[in-house]
């Protein structure tokens, strides 16, 4: 069997020594005006005979693989026997297999009932990752995400209650010079009502597939941030976050000027101290040159 992953293929950067398997190609949303990554692709579920035949041959080659990766954008809106099935032959399959990841948009959620969730967390599905990118329903609006904040809250709940860890992103520079403090309230608001296992940021970053799609749902004032307001926003983000139960805090996604890391409460003052810092001493900050999706 020749084997080809379908590109392009994306995955989170804490993936990036994971096998991936693609469940799905695209993404069955694909209307966020900031990401291009599937634009290329027109969403659709593969056949489980076929990606079964993929993990067959995966499996003679990556025998000790103990963490595999749900491709593409968002392989949780499966319906759950197909998952189910998918899982119980990964686990068959591979003997090591601590956990199974995917990509999830709060309407994956929402559209299981508790019970499924349960049954897919029971079968080796731990951890989804979702794309929040900001907690305000203004700009969530006009990036078309298909989600407002209390969307996302119910959606987050709705993973903890069966048990799933969630992990999270925000994009710092979604509401532009203008609202960029409406975007970073929205945001602290919805963690601080629904926390997360994990926290990441990343920089609005646009390519050329996605430029002009951003700016036609902005309004004619939108300008894009530079690395002082990034700094302003992530210290007010850090400032305003009040979870119930601790979060882990990452800023180290190579879209951001700051690498951060760290936990929250716990590491909020010592975080604080370094944004202060990379203020008077730009060396802190990642180079220009080095910062993509």
């Amino acid at each position: 069997m020749l084997f080809a992953y379908d590109e392009p293929l994306y995955r989170p950067p804490s993936e990036g020594r994971n096998l991936i398997v693609q469940a799905t190609l695209g993404c069955s949303f694909n209307r966020c005006t900031f990401c291009s990554m599937y634009k290329s692709k027109t969403y659709q579920a593969r056949p489980l005979d076929d990606v079964f035949a993929e993990i067959d041959f995966l499996v003679n080659r990556f025998p000790q693989a103990d963490r595999i990766f749900l491709a593409d954008g968002d392989a949780l809106v499966l319906p759950t026997d197909h998952l189910a099935s998918l899982l119980d032959y990964l686990a068959e399959k591979f003997p090591n297999l601590t956990r199974v990841s995917s990509y999830a948009m709060p309407k994956n959620l929402l559209d299981k009932s508790h019970d499924e969730l349960s049954l897919l967390r029971d079968k080796g599905l731990k951890l989804v990752y979702m794309g929040v990118e900001s907690g305000s329903n203004l700009i969530l609006k006009r990036i078309i995400k298909g989600a407002s904040q209390q969307t996302h809250v119910k959606a987050i709940e709705k993973a903890r209650a069966a048990n799933l860890k969630i992990s999270a992103t925000v994009i710092l520079g979604l509401g532009g010079q203008a609202d960029w403090e409406e975007h970073i309230r929205g945001t602290a608001e919805l963690i601080n009502q629904a926390p997360v296992t994990y926290l990441s940021t990343l920089q609005l970053t646009l390519d050329d597939a996605s430029h002009d799609d951003f700016m036609s749902h902005q309004p004619d004032t939108f300008c894009f941030q530079d690395d002082e307001g990034i700094l302003t926003e992530q210290e007010l983000l850090l400032s305003l976050l009040d979870p119930a139960k601790p979060i882990i805090f990452r800023s180290n996604h190579a879209s951001n000027c700051l690498p951060l890391a760290g936990n929250i409460p716990r590491d909020r003052d010592r975080l604080l101290g370094e944004i202060a810092a990379s203020r008077s001493d730009e060396a802190m900050l990642r180079p220009a040159f080095l910062r993509w999706l």
